[in-house]
């Protein structure tokens, strides 16, 4: 048989034989055809029969067999995939699930609904990277699929995290990176190494300044792809080496041929070190990075065969807090909420532990945007120099880690409450050019934060003590103590303090100590920060106490008088109500203080299990009166059902709004589900939402939200690469300090109704009066969650545990003050779109 890559002429005479062919309709096969249509026609019986299993396995032998039945059959195929898969999940049989799905996309490779299927089904597995690149496949596939677009945007951030637009624009912190590398080229820095280089605008700036030898690295995928993308689109595919893997995989020779004169990197976060940057430098310094110029290898005669690191060292600098919002995240600050007298849990805190002592699975710090935080901040010291690090210094960089605890004393200047640390650095890239990550600064970066667990009060006479210490690679800054006089009290020894003695709640921890139940965790209780700030929200409480009360008593008042008109009290007039709220919640509780109710609350971790126990035990609720309904369940899945087969709910409080600001996911499905369990009468919590928003100028937003152009990336071409992976909607915004112009006046957007059906809608038309000129580049919103037709919670509250979102315009939309804009405000599953348009005036005189 001829050889298709035989030379020229060989191969010339074969095409020439094979083009004077006569085409031949293909053969039929009988049999084959037989086992086809029986195949498809068993396949549909087992369909009727709700055997998908069976029904797969016959439509993937009848269209392997068949391709030519791929079209007409790939509406069952799917259907019968996604109800198997659905079945493969429920019982655990994962392997089996992505094996269906394999085949299925070997099948059909380019179809949107079983790709974006899989990456549902990875997303809730927690594999949320995979996922991602999912849901952005089938948005390639099919740019307008509704699904796969909500699913693109909820996950963007695993595939190109939103920092990367902010340190693109930050034209400063570019152009101080691009001076540095200048310098080290010009210096003889000829070959370079870009570790986790991202977009790969670095490695294109050595390329630029003149290096002759440019090699990259990344370990995310989808920025290794993109980095490709952006040095071919600059004209550097030749020239620039990228390599899809972490540092710490790489060889000489296997990934570049020699040990390379300069490493650039900007893997630091906003506590310096949370990246690994120090293992990665010290990897390099042994492996990949010529020796440094103190170094006894290099002769004193070839000062060009040495290393050298940008950043060449950081400064770290310290500051301790007062603020209120920080508190609330990271501290109960309330003693009672809902009626509920939550003193009696004692100490609960955040999983954000920095002291010395801490275990590595906590996070020893947060971050914050100091100068964007609502209600501000108050300085209690200046800030402090607590650590230098020298990145050109590799005996240092080992030794870092095996370091003792520095202790600090640091003079306090104000009065008042040490919330937290703040923590920043600056960034020495070279002996002229450093970058600088303060709160005072206008800069792309955030500030770690660093709370303190409990109240602690100081004086402007005060010391605070301050322990500093790089374990495990962090760096870790913390609170001891407080120096005044001679005394010296402990942070731990002041919250002891802090929690009235509760002889009796002694007791029972000690009792709990002594058995063996896995439900009672030792004191403190650990909750996320948004728990805690959900638990400091008196207001939202206060609303859901009040709106149960009044739908118990409409109970009660029944109850009266069907007794009355029967002359029965044979009925328990019990209530059964349900609480499905994501994490920790005290709802199933206080509903069961004002009632005769059974509540059942969907907490699932042991120790949130035991934390409700405590806390209804110390306020005086019944022990049969609070229930764990996901131990009634089967799985998660099944949580909106039946109390039992005898049985309706009085009550279902959903948990309708992420804490970043979003709808949760098949909201006004799980209502659908809600409202066919609910006895007569009965209602869910809450009964509607209404979507009030604002237009606004904001150029903040634009920068966070998109590369603008390619002046901020040195004229380099980027943008339209990395800004394939905007989304349309900002979260986890804090309106009340955004930097913006408001051009309007708030308005309704929409209405979902959560308890009738029949008045939602998928679109609505709002005109929006604008009362100041400018551009509209956004529309934020935030929601009023109706419990009952009168009492609401607000999203946008300076007390409120969520933040807000916006809707980011493609094209800002010039106004002026008097015009009108109509908004084209769309509702899908769970997602929120809105398009604007400006009215012609001639429009308005019409209207009007």
């Amino acid at each position: 048989m001829p050889n298709s890559g035989s030379s020229n002429s060989n191969g010339a005479a074969v095409k020439g034989k094979r083009s004077r062919r006569r085409s031949r309709a293909p053969r039929e096969d009988p049999a084959r055809n037989e086992l086809v249509s029986n195949s498809l026609q068993s396949a549909q019986h087992c369909l009727l029969q709700q055997d998908h299993g069976t029904a797969f396995v016959h439509f993937l032998l009848a269209l392997n067999l068949a391709p030519a039945l791929k079209d007409l059959a790939r509406e069952s195929f799917r259907f019968t995939l996604l109800k198997w898969a659905d079945e493969l999940d429920g019982v655990g049989r994962i392997q089996e699930l992505f094996d269906c799905y394999e085949q299925a996309l070997e099948l059909f490779p380019k179809d949107e609904v079983i790709v974006n299927s899989m990456g549902e089904h990875l997303f809730r597995m927690g594999f949320r990277d995979e996922a991602a690149a999912h849901f952005y496949k089938a948005l390639k596939l099919k740019p307008d699929f509704p699904e796969a677009k909500e699913n693109f945007y909820r996950v963007a951030n695993w595939l190109v995290e939103r920092w990367h637009f902010l340190m693109l624009n930050d034209n400063r912190r570019n152009r101080k990176y691009q001076l540095a590398i200048q310098r080290a080229v010009q210096d003889g820095c000829r070959s370079v190494l870009d570790i986790g280089t991202g977009t790969g605008i670095l490695g294109m700036c050595a390329k630029k300044a003149g290096a002759s030898e440019v090699y990259a690295c990344e370990l995310s995928k989808t920025m290794y792809e993109l980095a490709c993308e952006v040095v071919t689109a600059n004209d550097m595919a030749d020239s620039i080496k990228i390599l899809h893997k972490k540092s710490l995989e790489m060889e000489i020779p296997r990934d570049i041929p020699h040990r390379v004169s300069l490493v650039v990197t900007e893997t630091v976060d906003a506590g310096l070190l949370g990246e690994g940057i120090v293992e990665s430098l010290i990897h390099a310094w042994k492996h990949l990075l010529l020796p440094p110029p103190n170094s006894e290898d290099v002769p004193v005669s070839i000062p060009s065969r040495t290393g050298r690191v940008i950043p060449a060292g950081a400064t770290v600098f310290a500051m301790a807090v007062e603020c209120p919002e920080i508190r609330r995240h990271h501290r109960l600050c309330v003693r009672a909420v809902g009626g509920l007298d939550l003193a009696a849990a004692g100490p609960i805190r955040g999983p954000v532990k920095c002291s010395g002592d801490a275990d590595e699975s906590s996070e020893p710090y947060t971050t914050e945007r100091l100068n964007r935080l609502p209600g501000g901040f108050t300085a209690l010291t200046e800030p402090c120099r607590v650590m230098s690090i020298d990145f050109n210094n590799p005996q240092e960089l080992e030794g870092l880690c095996l370091r003792e605890a520095a202790q600090l004393h640091v003079p306090l200047i104000k009065d008042g409450d040490v919330d937290a640390l703040a923590v920043w650095f600056q960034l020495h890239l070279d002996q002229e050019n450093s970058i600088s990550t303060g709160p005072d600064e206008d800069t792309c970066w955030e500030q770690a934060i660093y709370p303190v667990p409990s109240h602690y009060s100081v004086k402007c006479t005060d010391e605070l003590l301050v322990e500093v210490s790089c374990r495990d690679a962090y760096l870790r800054v913390s609170c001891t103590g407080v120096t005044s006089g001679s005394q010296t009290p402990h942070m731990d020894e002041a919250a002891s303090a802090e929690v009235p003695s509760n002889p009796e709640l002694e007791l029972c921890s000690a009792l709990a100590g002594l058995q063996t139940d896995h439900e009672l965790p030792t004191q403190p209780f650990l909750l996320e920060c948004s728990e805690i700030a959900l638990l400091n929200n008196a207001n939202y409480h206060e609303c859901f106490q009040e709106a149960l009360a009044k739908l118990f008593s409409f109970f009660q008042s029944r109850q009266s008088e069907v007794i009355e008109e029967s002359g029965s009290s044979s009925s328990s007039g019990l209530l059964y109500v349900l609480d499905v709220s994501e994490g920790f919640s005290v709802l199933s509780l206080m509903a069961a203080r004002l009632a005769p109710v059974r509540a059942y609350s969907s907490v699932e971790k042991q120790q949130h299990q035991a934390l409700l126990r405590l806390l209804a035990r110390e306020n005086g609720v019944r022990v049969d009166a609070l229930e764990f309904w996901l131990g009634h369940v089967e799985d998660d899945s099944a949580v909106l059902q039946r109390p039992d087969s005898e049985k309706l709910w009085s009550a279902i409080m959903l948990d309708c709004v992420e804490i970043c600001g979003l709808l949760r996911q098949n909201l006004m499905e799980k209502a659908t589900f809600a409202r066919c369990l609910l006895e007569d009468g009965g209602r869910i919590f809450p009964e509607r939402i209404v979507i009030h928003g604002v237009l606004v100028e904001s150029d903040t937003l634009l920068q966070e939200s998109a590369v603008q152009g390619t002046e901020p990336t040195l004229g380099f071409n980027i943008a339209p690469f990395i800004n394939q992976f905007t989304v349309p909607v900002h979260v986890f915004l804090d309106l009340s300090t955004l930097e913006c112009t408001r051009l309007s006046a708030p308005a309704e957007m929409f209405v979902l109704d959560l308890m009738d059906s029949s008045k939602n809608y998928s679109c609505r038309d709002v005109r929006v009066r604008v009362n100041a000129s400018g551009r509209v580049t956004a529309i934020p919103f935030w929601y009023h969650i109706y419990l009952d037709s009168d009492i609401f919670v607000s999203t946008f509250r300076p007390d409120s545990h969520w933040k807000q979102v916006a809707v980011i315009l493609q094209h800002p939309l010039v106004v002026s003050a008097g015009d009108w804009v109509r908004l084209c405000v769309s509702f899908h599953k769970s997602s929120i779109s809105m398009t604007a348009v400006r009215e012609e005036r001639k429009e308005e005189t019409a209207v009007h």
